[in-house]
């Protein structure tokens, strides 16, 4: 068993902080290029009103312990660069899924992501204990599966028909996974051949 309590993680590269309201402005313009939401249900950017009203739902959603929601900030910028979480918690066996996952355009392909994965990770093997760490995309989505499988996630197959989406059309979902067993090596990575610090 575990809660999901808010708390800021931080390596020299950037500092993940609970998500907040004060940040809706940050939120939007980070988020207000339409392709970042090529592959979601929802675009929450696609107007300042809609990311209010998604911003107020995923903090009550926290405030409900059901998921930990964090602002993305570049430190050497100090700016705010995207935002991500963990979800779909299991407190009986034990996992978790990191997703919800966006990264401004001037900061993809940069070490942001990389450095974001890591934080959500050491902190959902190493504080929650669980034991299981999914990660789900839209099965076409071939950038966010290259990301995936590029910080050590197994792909374990597709999920058909798994989400219905706003246009009616069903997704078919790629699910990738890392368990516990796996994190001290990929850990050990992390540090040593991508650089986290």
């Amino acid at each position: 068993m575990f809660t999901l309590t808010p708390l800021t993680l931080t390596t020299d590269k950037i500092r993940l902080v609970p998500l907040s309201i004060e940040h809706l402005e940050d939120y939007y313009q980070a988020g207000k290029n339409p392709a970042l939401w090529r592959w979601v249900p929802v675009n929450p950017c696609s107007n300042i009103a809609q990311t209010k009203a998604w911003l107020k739902q995923v903090i009550t959603d926290m405030e409900q312990g059901q998921q930990l929601a964090f602002m993305i900030f570049d430190i050497n910028s100090n700016s705010f660069v995207g935002s991500t979480r963990l979800f779909n918690a299991n407190t009986i066996d034990g996992a978790i899924e990191i997703g919800h996952t966006f990264i401004s355009v001037n900061f993809q392909r940069s070490q942001v992501n990389t450095h974001a994965k890591y934080l959500l990770l050491k902190h959902a093997f190493e504080q929650l204990k669980v034991a299981r760490v999914e990660f789900r995309t839209h099965q076409q989505n071939s950038q966010s599966r290259q990301a995936i499988a590029r910080i050590g996630a197994t792909f374990e197959g597709i999920l058909r028909k798994n989400r219905l989406l706003a246009d009616r059309s069903y997704r078919n979902t790629a699910l990738f996974s890392i368990i516990n067993d796996e994190w001290p090596e990929l850990k050990r990575q992390f540090k040593h051949s991508k650089g986290v610090q």
